[in-house]
């Protein structure tokens, strides 16, 4: 019987990495996405392997819209080379990164690498790579808590969650035909090294979050990789178009 696959950008690190092996405990085969960490990528390809999966990593600037012609071929021949089959199941578009400016600090340069990687980036690469996915299959767009919530220094990283969960309503319609359903998952904070690794490294900020928290903790990667795992499978087959917030609790 054929295995699932899934794509997942940003799957060297963080919580690309926990979905990846979270999916891969599932019995789902995974390709990943890397920017510049070629050796940490090819260790979850390896952690996948280990659990009886297959893994390729392959590498991929998110915010570079004029290489996904190039990447979208290359997914395509990876498909063909080690599953012998032109399509695959689910899509993660979890490739990000951090700003953190006030409104009237940032610059139109950070403004512009932000578009790239979590709203425009996710568009087009999307648009691009539905031939390759599967009728009846399942995309899963990022979005964050601080698109409900606010807190200072966010203004345009929330922003493009916004316009995440926006567009994630619009696939989920037009994809319908397909039977292919679109969800987004709002992580709260987690300890990762995202946005320098402060919600991990300082004290004093994770035990203000933690005190937020219904649950009384800020998020583990653990957390957000089981639940993303779960959005992707056909356990969550009838949720679609919908916003999952995965946070604890946090700012109720």
């Amino acid at each position: 019987m054929n295995r699932k696959i899934a794509l997942i950008t940003g799957g060297s690190r963080g919580l690309g990495r926990d979905a990846a092996l979270k999916l891969a405990a599932r019995g789902v085969d995974v390709i990943l996405t890397y920017r510049s960490q070629a050796a940490e990528a090819q260790a979850v390809v390896e952690q996948v392997q280990a659990l009886g999966g297959r893994a390729q990593a392959l590498a991929l600037d998110a915010g570079d819209i004029g290489s996904f012609p190039a990447f979208v071929a290359r997914v395509g021949e990876t498909l063909h080379t080690h599953w012998q089959r032109g399509q695959f199941n689910y899509l993660l578009n979890n490739a990000g990164m951090g700003e953190h400016a006030s409104f009237a600090d940032t610059t139109e340069a950070q403004f512009d690498r932000l578009l790239n990687v979590h709203f425009k980036g996710v568009f087009f690469l999307t648009q691009q790579l539905l031939p390759l996915i599967a009728d009846g299959g399942r995309i899963l767009n990022v979005s964050s808590g601080l698109a409900r919530f606010s807190l200072p220094g966010y203004a345009a990283y929330a922003s493009m969650k916004g316009a995440i969960e926006v567009l994630t309503r619009y696939l989920a319609l037009e994809l319908g035909p397909r039977r292919i359903a679109v969800n987004v998952i709002a992580p709260g904070a987690i300890e990762t090294d995202f946005g320098g690794g402060a919600v991990r490294d300082n004290a004093q900020l994770n035990a203000m979050i933690a005190g937020q928290t219904a649950l009384g903790r800020v998020g583990q990667p653990d957390d957000i990789g089981k639940a993303m795992a779960l959005l992707l499978s056909e356990d969550a087959g009838w949720i679609n178009g919908q916003r999952v917030e995965v946070a604890g609790g946090v700012q109720l």
